[in-house]
C-alpha cells in the first residue's frame, strides 16, 4: 500500500526529460521519484475527497496506477507536471465518489429527489465561462497558476498548498492574491476589494 509521504514538489523547471516522461519510458527510478515528489499532493486530494482514511489510501493507489497509464499523454508545453498529476488525481477521485453515490441505498427510489438537468443555455454559458477562465489562467506566472488551480479547482487551503508545493505560506497567499487580481483584470472585472485568505 502506498503510504502518504512528505511533499517535495518543486516549481523549478527540471533539467532533461520531465519526470513523467521518464515514467512513460519505463524508468523504474522515475516511478519511485514520482511517488516521492507527488505523494503529498495526491494524499491531500484523496484525504479531502474520501469519506475515510482507508478509502483515501485505496484511492492513492488507484491514482498512481492511473498516472502510470496516463504518463505518456503528459505534454510539458500544455501543463506543468503538478497540474497534470492533480488533474489525473481529481478525475480518479471523482470517479470513485460517483461509484459510491451509485451504490444501492436503503432509501426508496420513490422518495429520492429527481435531478434537475441544466438548461442548454446554461450549459453553453458555463462552457464559455470556463474557456474565459482558462484563457485568463494561461496568462499568469506558473507559480500563480498552480496555486489558483490547487485552491479553486481542487479545494486545497493555503496551508495545504504550502505543504504540497513546499512553498512558504506567505508566498502561497501572495501568489493567490496576485493571481486572482490578474484573472479579474483579464476578465474585465474590477480588481478592487480585499481578497479573503482561504484557510
Amino acid at each position: 500500500m502506498l503510504a502518504p509521504t512528505a511533499p517535495t514538489v518543486t516549481l523549478r523547471t527540471p533539467v532533461g526529460p520531465a519526470l513523467l516522461e521518464r515514467v512513460a519510458s519505463g524508468d523504474g527510478a522515475a516511478v519511485r521519484a514520482c511517488i516521492d515528489r507527488f505523494g503529498g499532493l495526491v494524499w491531500a486530494l484523496a484525504r479531502r475527497m474520501s469519506p475515510s482514511r482507508e478509502e483515501a489510501e485505496d484511492a492513492v493507489q488507484e491514482v498512481f496506477l492511473d498516472l502510470w497509464r496516463s504518463s505518456a499523454r503528459f505534454d510539458p508545453a500544455v501543463a506543468s507536471e503538478t497540474a497534470f498529476v492533480a488533474m489525473i488525481a481529481r478525475r480518479r477521485l471523482i470517479d470513485r465518489r460517483r461509484k459510491r453515490q451509485r451504490a444501492p441505498s436503503t432509501e426508496s427510489l420513490a422518495d429520492a429527489p429527481t435531478p434537475v438537468e441544466p438548461s442548454a443555455t446554461r450549459r453553453v454559458e458555463s462552457s464559455a465561462e470556463a474557456s474565459l477562465a482558462a484563457a485568463a489562467l494561461a496568462q499568469l506566472r506558473p507559480e500563480q497558476r498552480i496555486v489558483l488551480v490547487l485552491s479553486a479547482c481542487h479545494g486545497l487551503s493555503h496551508e495545504e498548498i504550502a505543504s504540497t508545493t513546499n512553498l512558504p505560506l506567505g508566498t502561497v497567499k501572495a501568489h493567490a492574491r496576485r493571481g486572482l487580481l490578474r484573472v479579474r483584470e483579464v476578465l474585465g472585472a474590477s480588481p478592487a476589494g480585499e481578497i479573503g485568505d482561504r484557510t
